[in-house]
């Protein structure tokens, strides 16, 4: 990271000699590597002065899908490729990364519902075998710290098919590893609060099938709590990623925790900002939802005494969001513009660099 242009001077009019751009993916469209690098393009065009600003773009993830990008670029880790099964059990090549003696695990690299076409989706059949695959390889290479990235999942299987991958080793795994979550996910196992109810009928479940899927987590919970002695079916987060969340609560004894924050920490994003003129944050929506513990909030919090712009592909609720403390809130795509036509990635890294170019020139 350069940060050596110390001696850049004040641009006319804007002042801004360091600018941090910080967004989420716009998911289903850009990477936030792909998102930060067309504002900063747009950052770029609008000045073509020799003293234009220091523009230091961080890939940002909140747990799900370019969680495993995200943490390599900020903490400079190896990426391991194997052979394992996705969702439906069919062979696929999967990344997982290291960093000295911890495994960066994304759990969609496996168990992705992107991974699986949506005439095929099925939380019934589903399961989560993959990701004890990527967790026994790194296992088998030394590794005993994790860090699982718990988003876009396709499963509703409560981490049994991790399980069964894991076969008897689990059990050394429980006793030699440390596992930390990350996760926004908050919702217990079960109830109507739970990870059926509330995410099955995204992975292909209906009304009949959200209760199976209900009533089999419960019963695998039950199970569960009178091996252990103890039951986390009701912690917060346990329904995360179809169950998941609960499999690494109750087996593993993980550590939960919100995934932005933890990957500010990873960047040491307050010392980052500390001297910035401005910050560029997004997603691919903005609404009241986005201050319930979003990256973008995130960054609003320890971005407290710094100009945030709210940089995402549609906003709902601008006033809210201005209200709570972004400096402005920008909508990239155009009113008039069909959703189809502006999550195509040209389209929409054009619709991004002309929204920044507009802004700065007000």
């Amino acid at each position: 990271m350069d940060r050596k242009n110390d001696s850049l001077r004040l641009m006319d009019g804007a002042g801004y000699k360091k600018i941090i751009i910080a967004c989420d993916s716009y998911k289903g469209c850009l990477s936030s590597r792909e998102v930060n690098e067309a504002i900063a393009l747009g950052v770029k065009e609008w000045n073509e002065d020799d003293a234009s600003p220091e523009i230091i773009t961080l890939e940002m993830s909140d747990g799900g899908e370019g969680m495993l990008d995200a943490f390599l670029s900020a903490m400079k880790g190896e990426r391991v490729r194997i052979h394992a099964h996705d969702a439906l059990m069919r062979w696929i090549e999967a990344e997982y990364g290291i960093v000295d003696d911890t495994a960066i695990i994304e759990i969609a690299q496996t168990a992705g519902l992107a991974l699986i076409e949506p005439e095929q989706r099925n939380p019934m059949k589903a399961t989560s075998w993959g990701v004890g695959e990527m967790i026994m390889n790194a296992y088998r290479r030394g590794v005993r710290h994790f860090i699982v990235g718990l988003g876009g999942s396709a499963t509703s299987d409560c981490g049994i098919g991790m399980l069964k991958a894991m076969g008897d080793d689990w059990k050394k795994i429980r006793r030699e590893c440390s596992f930390v979550l990350a996760s926004d996910v908050t919702n217990p196992l079960c109830g109507e609060n739970g990870a059926a109810h509330v995410f099955a009928s995204q992975k292909g479940a209906d009304a009949k099938m959200v209760q199976m899927l209900d009533d089999r987590a419960r019963k695998f919970a039950e199970v569960s709590a009178k091996h252990f002695g103890y039951d986390r079916s009701m912690v917060s987060g346990a329904g995360a990623a179809g169950g998941l969340g609960y499999a690494f609560l109750q087996y593993f004894n993980a550590e939960a925790r919100p995934g932005a924050e933890l990957l500010l920490d990873e960047i040491g994003f307050d010392a980052l900002i500390q001297n910035a003129d401005l910050v560029i944050t997004g997603e691919g929506h903005s609404d009241k939802q986005t201050l319930m513990g979003k990256l973008p909030q995130r960054i609003l919090e320890h971005g407290a005494n710094q100009k945030i712009w709210l940089v995402s592909g549609g906003v709902s609720d601008r006033q809210v969001m201005l209200d709570a403390g972004f400096e402005e809130v920008i909508q990239i795509t155009p009113d008039s513009m069909p959703l189809e036509k502006a999550m195509k990635p040209s389209v929409a890294r054009n619709n991004i660099i002309k929204a920044i170019r507009r802004q700065f020139a007000l």
